[in-house]
Parts: structure tokens; sequence; C-alpha cells
């Protein structure tokens, strides 16, 4: 079983960047694909981004061109880059590991972290 730690949350002004940062322990990300996600208040659990083991990305719609999901396996930890940053990207942020890429569903997730808050002030 692998524990998730997210990192590097806070309150911004709009237009600001924020890098997040999710780091494993228990055992190593190995071949697993890692996510983000996020959870607005009222609202269901939405997908952020993923990366393949190899490097390759996926992200959803609202998000490309601003945001940039990276990894070091070595350090086992999972970044999420967030540029130009909107009040409507306010929400509680989460990491998670997949065996299948790319997923959009929480389903298809078996380990999470516990969040971090991201803020954004218009």
């Amino acid at each position: 079983q692998v524990q998730l730690v997210e990192s590097g949350g806070g309150l911004v002004q709009a237009g600001d960047s924020l890098r997040l940062s999710c780091t494993a322990s228990g055992r190593t990300f190995g071949k697993d694909a890692m996510a983000w996600f996020r959870q607005a208040p009222g609202k269901e659990r939405e997908f952020v981004a993923t990366i393949r083991w190899t490097g390759s990305t996926y992200y959803t719609d609202s998000v490309k061109g601003r945001f940039t999901i990276s990894r070091d396996n070595a350090k086992n930890t999972v970044y999420l880059q967030m540029n130009n940053l909107k009040p409507e990207d306010t929400a509680v942020y989460y990491c998670a590991t997949s065996d299948t890429y790319p997923a959009r569903g929480t389903g298809a997730y078996r380990n999470w972290g516990q969040g971090t808050q991201v803020t954004v002030s218009a």
C-alpha cells in the first residue's frame, strides 16, 4: 500500500502561480500512472491531469496551456505546476495512482492523498 502526501497549496491571487507536490511512501511509483484531481465545495471530484510512467501527459481542457504535470520517479514525487490561476481553480487538490492511462474517472484510481487546498482570489 502506498501513502500519498500532497503539499504546496495556498491562497493566491488570480494570475499567480503555484506548484503542488505529491510524494509517495510505502512503495515506489513503479509504472503507475499518477494524476491530479480537484474538488470544489459542493461539487464532485474532477479530473485535472495525468502522467504515465513514460512521461506522456493528458489534461482536462480547462487547464490546458496553464497547468503542467510532471514526475520524478527517483524521488517518488509528482508535481502540478499551475500558472495563470483563476478563481474557478479554487478547490482541494488530490493526487492519486492508477494502473490505467489515461483515466479520467475516480474509480480507476486506487490510492489517494489527503488533499491540499488551493484558493484563488479575484
